[in-house]
């Protein structure tokens, strides 16, 4: 096996386990841990996986992302954090818009349950959870389901979002960074996310901190397009300062 065959099928045990260990690679591929290190470092290079303390995981692309199951595996106590905090922006807004994702139906769990809300939403999961409550009225975006992430896209969502205004969007990504904003791998996503931003009065990001520097294919939105950032605090200070300098306040839970 040659080093590009080698980083191929490090690439792609990431991708069907959501991460890698650099010890065990080593062992399955009979490597030294170093020869793994230089492989991780190229992938990082090349925008494929993201390195972590003795491993790495995948980075979403045009040609690869992640599943809706596979995001409840992942620093779920983090993202229940983001999620208390970015509920408890909601001030008065009357109507809200809750995002495809893990993150985005936390949000939608963690909101008030005897506030008076209409809330409108992509995401079957999250509809399904918000049914229940007396107090809701849940409008559910018409379009095609997205198997990945159980979501509906293409014209028919983006038409009937054109027709609300909306107080409050809690938005999600697949990727945010300073050079190129907002990011997913589907256009049809982006088509349907960017429609939100343009339509609602305030936006919220709501995203755990290793999202933050990575870029996915499809650009909706700058970071100055935010109103407020939610992360975990495995964002530095300093670097939630310099998003903060591009418009949105953000806060660190």
């Amino acid at each position: 096996m040659n080093s590009m065959e080698r980083r191929q099928r490090i690439l792609a045990l990431a991708r069907d386990h959501g991460q890698v260990d650099v010890q065990k690679l080593a062992a399955d591929l009979a490597v030294s841990p170093e020869t793994v290190r230089r492989d991780l470092h190229r992938l990082e290079q090349q925008g494929l996986v993201r390195r972590t303390h003795g491993g790495a995981y995948p980075v979403e692309t045009a040609r690869f992302e992640t599943t809706l199951d596979t995001r409840t595996t992942r620093l779920v106590t983090e993202k229940r954090r983001i999620a208390t905090a970015a509920a408890q922006l909601l001030a008065d807004a009357e109507s809200v818009f809750i995002d495809e994702g893990y993150t985005p139906r936390l949000i939608a769990e963690a909101l008030p349950a005897e506030r008076a809300l209409t809330v409108v939403t992509a995401s079957l999961d999250t509809a399904a959870i918000l049914a229940d409550s007396p107090a809701t009225t849940v409008l559910l975006l018409g379009g095609r389901v997205r198997s990945r992430t159980r979501a509906t896209v293409d014209h028919w969502a983006v038409d009937m979002l054109a027709g609300f205004v909306i107080d409050l969007a809690f938005v999600g990504a697949n990727g945010i960074s300073r050079e190129h904003g907002l990011t997913t791998p589907d256009p049809a996503v982006a088509a349907v996310k960017a429609q939100v931003i343009s339509v609602s009065r305030r936006v919220v990001f709501a995203g755990v901190h290793s999202k933050f520097g990575a870029s996915s294919f499809c650009r909706f939105a700058d970071v100055a397009d935010v109103d407020a950032v939610v992360t975990d605090v495995g964002l530095p200070a300093s670097e939630a300062h310099r998003y903060s300098l591009l418009g949105p306040v953000v806060q660190r839970v």
